[in-house]
């Protein structure tokens, strides 16, 4: 079964073609050396959808985050970046492409040794020429975007989980990305903190008008914020469905979606 993935303004991207596309995967194949994971993949990331990476445990559901961010090469397939064919672009055109996403890192990947105000201002000192003022300014912009003001000189270490995430969240956006890319964000945090970084991606979206793509096992996350998704099985090695987590539940006829969308 396959529902028919939309955008988050509504717009099917089947119908508006690669103009809406803010990614498109086709025949892409997954591998650890001779052993593959997933293969066949075929979809298409619309702009300022919210993307659902699903699947149960094993599935392959990071690795093809890192096939898309451009950490590993595929076996097989393509995937395209705003009309480019990442993996056949020479390097150059692919460094230019990756400084238009953000990451997310299960663990928010914070510099110990940094401050906050730190942390989030490193990538605009190695990627930009911006003054120090400026740079100070966009930093305290963007830990205010996340509900950290006033933290600017704190360590990693004095936070509490959803603070770190929230300040490896306030990093990932100080480039103002394109595509942000999120590993398991609400891994580790409790039922309360998990909601208000559900909260957070949705205010994100809509305010930088960024397309967001999540490998996520949380339900309510899952039925929450996702627009559009795809559907990883380790046993088939291959995709399910595609669409919304809502809209697979609805009409999914295949009862390992069932499950995994149930729970039961």
């Amino acid at each position: 079964m396959n529902a028919t993935p939309a955008t988050a303004d509504g717009t099917r991207t089947g119908e508006a073609g690669e103009a809406a596309a803010a990614i498109r995967v086709s025949g892409l194949t997954l591998a650890h050396g001779a052993r593959v994971i997933q293969r066949d993949l075929t979809f298409t990331i619309g702009r300022r959808d919210i993307f659902m990476i699903m699947g149960g445990s094993g599935c392959g559901k990071s690795t093809l985050l890192r096939h898309l961010i451009g950490l590993q090469r595929p076996a097989a397939g393509t995937v395209w970046h705003g009309g480019v064919d990442f993996w056949g672009a020479p390097e150059p055109e692919r460094k230019r492409l990756m400084r238009r996403f953000g990451v997310l890192y299960q663990g928010g990947a914070l510099w110990s040794s940094m401050t906050l105000a730190e942390n989030v201002a490193l990538p605009m000192r190695l990627h930009t020429d911006l003054a120090p003022d400026a740079i100070r300014d966009r930093v305290a912009l963007k830990l205010a975007l996340v509900g950290l003001s006033g933290h600017e000189d704190a360590y990693p270490a004095a936070l509490s989980g959803g603070m770190r995430k929230r300040a490896g969240l306030a990093r990932a956006i100080s480039l103002d990305p394109e595509i942000l890319f999120f590993d398991e964000p609400s891994a580790g945090l409790d039922p309360i903190n998990a909601r208000r970084l559900d909260d957070l991606i949705l205010e994100l979206r809509d305010s930088l008008g960024a397309t967001l793509v999540v490998v996520t096992h949380e339900l309510a996350s899952l039925f929450a914020i996702g627009s559009n998704g795809v559907f990883l099985d380790a046993e088939a090695q291959t995709m399910l469905a595609t669409g919304s987590p809502r809209a697979l539940l609805e009409r999914a006829d295949d009862p390992r979606i069932v499950r995994f969308l149930t729970r039961a």
